[in-house]
């Protein structure tokens, strides 16, 4: 593949995470400035870190590899909504995110209890 189409790869991977240096980009894929490098001097970039980063981010591999479509997975439902309590995750501490995990997981086994509930009282009886 031509070093122009992963130029173009490269920079949609510092749109993705923020980044506006290749250091603050290795920061953000979590590899050293120098492997970083590497993939610029041969041209290539892990698969396998372009699906992660798709991933958590929810973004289209086609837009991330091929600058095709839109950044956002708006085909799938994913609403602005989302995207904005994903961000709001993304910025809490760890524990923070696990604490807001728990707390979602709770909801939804309280709404499935409710549920329960509803459909036991609706039989005859």
């Amino acid at each position: 593949m031509s070093s122009e189409f992963f130029a173009s790869v490269f920079a949609r991977l510092k749109q993705l995470t923020g980044s506006n240096t290749d250091v603050q980009l290795a920061r953000a894929l979590g590899v050293s400035p120098q492997t970083l490098s590497s993939w610029k001097v041969r041209a290539s970039v892990p698969y396998s870190i372009c699906v992660e980063l798709a991933r958590k981010n929810a973004c289209s591999l086609d837009w991330l590899l091929l600058g095709e479509g839109t950044l956002g997975n708006q085909a799938e439902g994913q609403t602005h909504w989302e995207n904005e309590a994903l961000e709001c995750l993304r910025s809490l501490s760890l524990t923070d995110r696990q604490a807001a995990l728990l707390y979602m997981k709770d909801k939804q086994r309280l709404q499935e209890l409710e549920r329960k509930l509803d459909r036991l009282d609706a039989l005859p009886g």
